[in-house]
């Protein structure tokens, strides 16, 4: 077909590449925010809007992510939200019991250090072409 050119594969991964990276980037807002603001960084990170944002674009590019080192970053990204969402809701559940409010609150600060500690992790490798680690 005349003026189609064959699409070249590592121009499509460094752009694939710049998405984790602003996806990463929508994460850590979501985590300085809750830093920076009276709210908990576990409630930025799952309520706020750059991370579910970042979470939709991590499930509409995952495909083109597949069989690349990029691949490891988006499960790394997905899963880091997901398994946030537990310990969050276990936490409403300590914090129902009037009782056990401290430890509600420990359970969000402990999950919100897992989380930035994740996103900064994942960042850092992602900067020096390291693909994240496979769960076991």
């Amino acid at each position: 077909m005349e003026g189609t050119r064959p699409v070249n594969a590592d121009a499509h991964l460094e752009g694939l590449k710049a998405w984790t990276h602003v996806i990463y980037g929508l994460h850590a807002w979501s985590v300085l925010a809750g830093i920076l603001t009276p709210a908990l960084v576990i409630t930025t990170f799952l309520l706020g809007w750059p991370s579910i944002v970042a979470v939709i674009l991590n499930y509409l590019k995952r495909s083109e992510a597949a069989g690349t080192l990029l691949e490891s970053h988006f499960r790394w990204q997905i899963r880091t939200f997901w398994f946030a969402v537990p310990w969050a809701l276990g936490g409403i559940v300590l914090w129902i019991t009037v009782v056990l409010i401290p430890l509600a609150i420990l359970l969000w600060i402990a999950t919100g250090i897992w989380v930035a500690y994740r996103v900064i992790r994942g960042w850092l490798s992602l900067a020096r072409g390291n693909p994240m680690p496979m769960p076991a």
